[in-house]
């Protein structure tokens, strides 16, 4: 890769990173864990995308705690829905 291009990637990202998460098939649904509390578990993710940051942002969109676990995100709580729409609105095809 020169480093022109190397460059550019760094300062605007990677402009086929949005082409990538439209063809994703991401998965959302909601869990019961101990003591009857939800939890909301996004799976499907390519190996392109950080979960790290996506989680982090979901996290503090709904204010609520959450993990990355073995390639999907875990989110306390029971968010299903609002977390479809903000999956949706950043681009990612959404089951």
């Amino acid at each position: 890769m020169s480093s022109k291009l190397s460059t550019l990637l760094i300062r605007w990202g990677n402009p086929l990173a949005d082409l990538d998460r439209a063809t994703e098939q991401v998965t959302v649904r909601t869990e019961e864990r101990r003591y009857g509390k939800k939890m909301v578990v996004v799976e499907g993710f390519e190996g392109g995308t950080d979960l790290d940051s996506l989680a982090s942002e979901l996290k503090s969109t709904l204010g609520t705690g959450g993990t990355v676990k073995e390639g999907h995100i875990e989110l306390q709580g029971d968010h299903e829905e609002r977390v479809r729409e903000l999956l949706k609105a950043n681009g990612y095809s959404v089951r």
